[in-house]
């Protein structure tokens, strides 16, 4: 394939770096961990992305998992220029917050009030406050490895970016924000019982992905959620599952449906915005009702539940009601993939381990199951790096990092399967065996 042509590409790169830090306004986005060029995307449609010089990507960024329906949908596209032409936003409440209220909180019936915020991270931060006002106590569970926004006591052994920089910790951030944050490892149950039962009666809320999605993608042992159900229960602590990546995508009701799990509290994001930025925490009515106006816990948002935002959710939830076949299709296409990439990696001697579950997956250079950050460490980063820029050349776009998770549309179909596994499979033939 002849190489691609950056010019416009490394052109805007320089200029911005003039006026943003890095060039980027996430840090990811500036293809540190693999080196080359950062792409600079001007539209995209379906499965794919073009860039700024006219090159095209199969795209398994989605939007860091936000574009389910893939990139321009018509429905959500149509809905959000409706909207626009009302008003973008008022400041005060919309029936479109009523509406895209009661349909989310429809698809889990455990849900039974919701607070739109304008960000994962607003919504995780604010989850956490809550479960803090709740309990009346300080201490807070996360997960090595485990992202749940930039909000500080949540920097703790953060994965994503975080970890894709080699960032020990983050600058900034006071001791005393993360003093209370208890860090332990994903999937060790052993681990979680310990905690708690040293400091059970201190702890106010467990926060986890029940996939997470920023080492790569872990999938939970089997047991290991219920088992933190348990435990919260039992020490009555708030348990938030952070389906701000896994909500609306791994099922309509998310992990907790195509699990069968129990919470108290649950953050959503990505997939309810159709692409526009949005955030959701929402749960017992019990504990929703600390939230100002009705209880002591402040939270506010100017822009948040903005109508351009619902207008896109309500459009996003009424297209994945509609197509029955949707999330099937979608699972049976990663399943596809994964199984034929790690076939090619097997024929040339690559060691590679696939993991993937629903339309979420992630190839970690290692020849061992990831089911922690730990784990996720020890996966030949350099490998991944090489493997990404042979990939971008054949024009499939990854995350620019070992420690994200891909995301495959409903828009993927078989010509897109047919395409990635043919530039996986000049990509791990460039590599060589035994790297």
């Amino acid at each position: 394939m002849e190489a691609m042509k950056l010019d416009r590409s490394i052109q805007l790169q320089r200029q911005a770096e003039r006026f943003l830090p890095g060039g980027v306004d996430s840090p990811v986005r500036a293809f540190r961990a693999v080196g080359g060029t950062p792409r600079w995307i001007e539209r995209g449609d379906g499965a794919y992305l073009w860039d700024a010089d006219g090159n095209r990507y199969l795209d398994f960024i989605g939007s860091w998992g936000a574009m389910l329906l893939g990139h321009a949908d018509p429905q959500v596209t149509a809905a959000v220029r409706a909207a626009a032409a009302d008003g973008s936003s008022f400041g005060l409440s919309t029936p479109g917050e009523l509406a895209l209220a009661r349909r989310a909180a429809a698809a889990n019936p455990a849900v039974e009030m919701i607070r739109f915020v304008n960000s994962g991270t607003e919504a995780t931060m604010s989850a956490l406050r809550l479960a803090r006002g709740f309990t009346g106590r300080e201490v807070v569970v996360k997960f090595a490895g485990g992202y749940h926004g930039h909000a500080d006591l949540l920097l703790a052994e953060a994965g994503s970016g975080v970890a894709t920089l080699g960032l020990a910790s983050c600058a900034g951030v006071a001791a005393g924000a993360v003093a209370a944050t208890l860090v332990l490892p994903y999937n060790d149950l052993a681990a979680a019982e310990s905690a708690f039962g040293e400091r059970g009666g201190e702890i106010a809320a467990v926060i986890v992905e029940p996939v997470a999605g920023n080492m790569g993608c872990v999938p939970p042992e089997p047991g290991y959620l219920a088992a933190l159900r348990r435990l919260t229960a039992v020490a009555g602590a708030v348990l938030i599952l952070d389906e701000v990546m896994t909500g609306f995508r791994l099922a309509f009701g998310g992990a907790t449906e195509r699990f069968g799990l129990e919470a108290d509290l649950w953050t959503y994001g990505k997939v309810l915005g159709g692409g526009l930025p949005i955030g959701a925490y929402g749960g017992r009515a019990e504990i929703m009702r600390q939230v100002s106006p009705l209880g002591p816990v402040y939270q506010a948002g100017t822009l948040a539940g903005n109508p351009l935002a619902m207008a896109a959710g309500l459009a996003t939830l009424d297209r994945l009601q509609q197509d029955a076949e949707g999330y099937a299709r979608a699972e049976r296409w990663t399943a596809d993939f994964a199984a034929g990439l790690g076939e090619q990696a097997r024929r040339a001697g690559v060691p590679l381990t696939v993991q993937a579950e629903g339309s979420m997956f992630t190839a970690f250079f290692t020849d061992q199951p990831v089911r922690n950050f730990a784990a996720a460490q020890r996966c030949d980063t350099a490998a991944f790096a090489a493997f990404h820029r042979a990939l971008l050349e054949e024009g499939v776009l990854l995350p620019p990092a070992q420690f994200e998770a891909a995301f495959v549309s409903w828009r993927h179909g078989a010509a897109e399967l047919e395409l990635a596994l043919r530039a996986t499979g000049k990509a791990l033939a460039s590599l060589g065996p035994g790297i």
